[in-house]
């Protein structure tokens, strides 16, 4: 793997997992103490949940997996939780994971990345670690996104002063 490439594969993920803390922070400003722990329904977590699960999950495909520091996830304690976390203890509870596991990535090196490590019982290199982090975090926080936009009833503007409809440049 080249260096050029190595860096922007690290780049590309770090933006992408990045990009996805102001759209959390964005719902959680909208909804009340009692929404952020509500469920839509006995099948499904609530946001506070999906939060609290996010944080879980970083730190043992990231921070432990990548990082060294040692496995302590309870990942069902993550879904029962109804309630113990405010929403800004949420925040920066997940702010806070992703500012340390893009200290991780940053750091990491071709070896480490193409290295395979035994993650929930699944072997994964780096790069499938990182991988599965940026799309499970996207995809929790698209959740997040629709349960408020369910909740509300508003536009969550995630995408003011871009034009969607330009088309490709060639």
């Amino acid at each position: 793997m080249s260096q050029a490439l190595l860096q922007e594969f690290i780049d590309q993920s770090l933006y992408f997992l990045n990009e996805n803390t102001p759209r959390i922070k964005n719902c959680l400003d909208r909804l009340t103490e009692d929404q952020v722990w509500q469920r839509p329904n006995a099948s499904s977590n609530s946001i506070g949940n999906l939060i609290i699960h996010l944080n879980g999950n970083i730190t043992q495909y990231i921070l432990s997996s990548l990082g060294g520091e040692e496995d302590l996830r309870e990942r069902d304690l993550e879904f029962s939780a109804k309630e113990g976390w405010n929403k800004n203890e949420l925040f920066d509870l997940i702010s806070g994971t992703i500012n340390q596991a893009t200290e991780v990535i940053q750091k990491l090196s071709e070896e480490d990345l193409l290295t395979s490590r035994s993650v929930q019982g699944f072997d994964y290199t780096g790069v499938a670690n990182i991988i599965h982090v940026v799309e499970h975090y996207s995809y929790h926080t698209g959740q997040i996104a629709y349960w408020t936009k369910l909740l509300k009833d508003e536009d969550l503007e995630f995408y003011d002063g871009k034009d969607l409809n330009k088309r490709n440049e060639f």
